[in-house]
């Protein structure tokens, strides 16, 4: 398993709060539930299932006559996601621990595959949408949630790259940045009635917050470019960084967007 992989895995086995209120993830897994009209008995896949936010309503809609398949690669989000199954007492739902990209499944399997805010980790983005369509069912549905390219200060990120270095950043939200790259991406993969929704959102922050400070951290699925900079490379764009965001102040503070999209399409 690559580094970029295992960092992921690690740092997923440490979200013990992803589940909290107050957290982004249980509001973003209810609105991409909402977004596709589940039947009973249809046979579903979770992509990235985390601790089983869209799996485990899921399982309690399709009933005894359907069957869910969450697929993750952290055994501690995993083990979160059994813990609840068990304490719903849901028998027709399985979590498998798997990397994304080495999944496969037969043609026609599902009748629905979801994944909650986690199709940017990985590195081929059409080639995972062709799987996903060839997994499908006829009339099949594909729904999936993603960070706008605008989201989580990733502009600041990229112009300061730029800047210093002149460095072209490839954000990991880039491939979906934008509702049109989500729409052109799903009709290459061959998918039709495709329908891209925008839900606006963001907080103020002060400059204190843990987010406006940034020395290169992240996860690029397609390679970080960053890993060629020095360490007094990087104190350097961590003040450049910090003086860029500093320019964003109001007096309510600096808005943190997190603008999200949800996809939905069908086969």
């Amino acid at each position: 398993m690559s580094d970029y992989k295992q960092r992921v895995i690690e740092f997923f086995n440490r979200r013990t709060a992803y589940d909290q209120e107050g957290s982004r993830h249980p509001r973003e897994a209810s609105l991409l539930l909402k977004s596709v009209q589940l039947q009973k008995g249809q046979k579903i896949l979770d992509v990235a299932t985390g601790t089983g936010l869209v799996a485990i309503p899921a399982a309690q809609v399709v009933g005894p006559q359907g069957y869910v398949i969450g697929v993750d690669f952290s055994p501690g989000m995993i083990s979160q996601a059994r813990q609840k199954t068990e304490a719903a007492r849901l028998q027709n739902i399985e979590f498998i621990e798997s990397d994304a990209d080495q999944l496969n499944f037969g043609d026609r399997s599902f009748d629905v595959i979801f994944c909650c805010s986690a199709i940017m980790y990985l590195a081929d983005v059409l080639g995972t949408l062709k799987n996903w369509y060839r997994w499908l069912k006829p009339e099949g549905v594909v729904a999936f949630s993603c960070a706008a390219g605008i989201s989580y200060m990733a502009p600041v990120q990229i112009r300061v790259c730029a800047k210093l270095f002149g460095i072209s950043l490839q954000h990991i939200n880039e491939p979906l940045a934008t509702s049109e790259k989500c729409y052109k991406l799903m009709q290459e993969a061959g998918f039709r009635n495709i329908e891209v929704k925008i839900e606006e959102a963001g907080e103020y922050v002060s400059i204190g917050d843990s987010r406006m400070s940034w020395r290169g951290e992240g996860f690029y699925p397609r390679g970080n470019v960053l890993s060629q900079l020095s360490p007094q490379q990087l104190d350097q764009l961590q003040a450049e960084y910090r003086a860029e965001v500093e320019k964003l102040a109001t007096d309510k503070g600096i808005w943190y967007e997190t603008t999200t999209f949800f996809a939905v399409s069908r086969k």
